[in-house]
């Protein structure tokens, strides 16, 4: 059965002309909640707009990943520039763990001594921003299920939405019963849920740098399905990884036997045919060895013997 690294096919102009527009509202809607915050002395809206401003930096990168990423292969990168996205992406959650441990720290410190809080300015400049991240969350939500790296804008963008609500929820409570406690609270709660989003994601981009195997292809099924097409005798020394977030690659030796070496080329259609009808592998190189002189006690993955 095919391994499916379908996503939703959007124009790279548009896709473009969607960041900008998220770069603009996260940036203006930035600068009004700092300036609130600052105003209505609430930390809750300050931990918001740095999330902001996080987002803002994050569709910055993005922006500038995704023109380099369509550079086409070189000399000096001989598989092209598509891991810059990757790049962004593990950029992207690291300053997002970042600040929420700079904001679990800020209202630790706040919740010993609550400040006084402007409730109806929080719950205001909260509505707002709750506007602008729906409306970011909205522009990259049918590009993030193809993109890694706006993936990771787009979980920016959720993450603020939900802080938005949690900030207008503790301005009404500031302004009903006075409860100064509940800002900093709040801080703390944003600040954890950025943080559970940020490492449970991070692994995909780590493990795409760090050259392993597609999560999605079951590297043994690789292996018996190689050995499964007529001719092969053994396989081993096999590496298997992504050249780019959809791009799968292999290389591996291939034995046969010595009496089979003439049908080397029918032997390698046949595993490039398996690989690419089974597992969306289109890259793949293979080195063929004749049984009697093969590597001895070579490992199935990896280079060792």
């Amino acid at each position: 059965m095919p391994h499916d690294h379908g996503h939703a096919h959007i124009d790279p102009d548009s896709g473009d002309r969607r960041i900008s527009l998220a770069i603009w509202a996260n940036g203006l809607l930035t600068v009004a909640q700092v300036v609130g915050g600052i105003f209505a002395g609430s930390l809750a809206l300050i931990a918001d707009a740095l999330h902001n401003f996080s987002d803002m930096a994050s569709l910055v990168i993005a922006f500038g990943a995704r023109k380099i990423a369509r550079r086409p292969a070189d000399e000096r990168m001989t598989f092209g520039y598509g891991r810059i996205e990757i790049v962004a992406a593990l950029i992207n959650y690291t300053t997002l763990i970042l600040i929420g441990l700079y904001l679990i720290y800020e209202g630790g410190m706040r919740m010993i001594d609550p400040p006084e809080v402007m409730g109806w300015t929080v719950v205001i400049l909260g509505g707002i921003a709750l506007v602008v991240d729906t409306l970011t969350a909205m522009l990259t939500y049918s590009m993030q299920k193809g993109s890694v790296n706006i993936r990771a804008l787009f979980l920016h963008n959720l993450s603020d939405a939900l802080a938005s609500v949690a900030v207008i929820v503790g301005g009404t409570l500031i302004i009903l019963y006075d409860m100064r406690w509940v800002d900093p609270a709040i801080t703390i709660g944003i600040a954890l849920y950025i943080l559970y989003l940020s490492i449970t994601e991070i692994g995909g981009p780590i493990r795409t740098l760090m050259l392993g195997s597609p999560p999605d292809i079951d590297g043994t099924e690789v292996v018996a399905a190689i050995q499964s097409v007529d001719g092969v005798a053994d396989v081993h020394h096999i590496h298997l990884w992504q050249m780019q977030e959809h791009a799968a690659a292999l290389d591996c030796h291939i034995v046969v036997e010595r009496s089979r070496m003439e049908d080397i080329e029918t032997i390698k259609s046949g595993i490039k045919a398996v690989l690419r009808e089974r597992f969306s592998i289109e890259h793949s190189t293979l080195e063929f060895e004749a049984k009697d002189t093969a590597h001895q006690n070579a490992h199935l993955f990896g280079h060792g013997s």
